[in-house]
C-alpha cells in the first residue's frame, strides 16, 4: 500500500472515529444541546480536528443522517426485487425495515425527520447537501417501486406511485415523531412499534382495491 492509499485509509478511519462519537453524543443529548467540544471529547480528538472534517455540527449530523438513509435503503433493496412475495408482503417488510432502524438508534432518527424539515439545510455545503438529496432520492424511489409493483399487480389503486411512497414515508416519520414527543410526558413506555403496526395495517387496506 502506498503512502496516498495510507493517508486516504487513515483519514476515512479518523472520519468514522468522529461520526460514532458524534452519534453517541448526539443520542444522548439531541441535536440542540449536543456540542461539537463534547464530540471531539468522546472521539479523544481536539475541537479543531473535526472541524478539519465536517464544516459545522450541522454537517456532521447530516452525515449521520445520510448514513441512516443508506443503511434503510440497503435494507429495502434485499426484498424489492424479489418475485417469490409480493407487493403487500413487501410493505410489511418495510414496516419491519423502518423499525428495525428505530431500534437501532431512534435520535439519530429523530433528527434526520427533523433534518427534512427543519433550516439546517441552510447550513450545508453544497458538496453535503447534494449527497443528502441524492440518499434521499434513492431511499424514496426504493419505497416508489414497492408501490408501483402493488398498483401494477392490481393490489394497491392506480394512484402515482410516488405520492403513495410519500404517503408511506409520512407516515413512518409522523408516527416517531408525535410518539417520541408523548414520551416526554411519559417516559415509562415506547409506543412506537404497536402505533407503527396499526399505522401501516390502516395505510395498507387503504392502499388496496376495493
Amino acid at each position: 500500500m502506498g503512502i496516498h492509499e495510507r493517508k486516504q485509509r487513515e483519514k476515512e478511519q479518523r472520519r468514522k472515529q468522529i461520526m460514532e462519537a458524534a452519534r453517541k453524543v448526539f443520542s444522548a443529548k439531541g441535536f440542540s444541546r449536543a456540542t461539537m467540544e463534547e464530540i471531539a471529547g468522546q472521539a479523544e480528538l481536539s475541537p479543531g480536528t473535526i472541524y478539519l472534517y465536517f464544516k459545522n455540527k450541522e454537517e456532521l449530523h447530516t452525515s449521520l443522517s445520510i448514513n441512516i438513509l443508506e443503511y434503510i435503503t440497503a435494507q429495502m433493496k434485499k426484498f424489492i426485487n424479489r418475485d417469490d412475495i409480493d407487493a403487500e408482503a413487501k410493505m410489511h417488510l418495510l414496516k419491519d425495515t423502518f423499525m428495525n432502524v428505530y431500534e437501532y438508534d431512534p435520535m439519530v432518527l429523530i433528527n434526520l425527520f427533523h433534518l427534512q424539515s427543519g433550516e439546517t439545510l441552510q447550513n450545508l455545503s453544497d458538496e453535503v447537501l447534494d449527497e443528502l438529496k441524492q440518499t434521499s432520492s434513492e431511499a424514496l424511489s426504493a419505497i416508489t417501486s414497492v408501490a408501483n409493483e402493488g398498483i401494477s399487480q392490481g393490489i394497491f389503486v392506480a394512484k402515482h406511485p410516488v405520492a403513495l411512497a410519500d404517503i408511506i414515508w409520512a407516515t413512518y416519520s409522523g408516527v416517531v415523531l408525535w410518539v417520541d414527543s408523548k414520551r416526554l410526558l411519559n417516559n415509562e413506555k415506547d409506543f412506537v412499534k404497536q402505533t407503527l403496526d396499526i399505522a401501516f395495517e390502516i395505510m395498507v387496506n387503504g392502499f388496496k382495491v376495493k
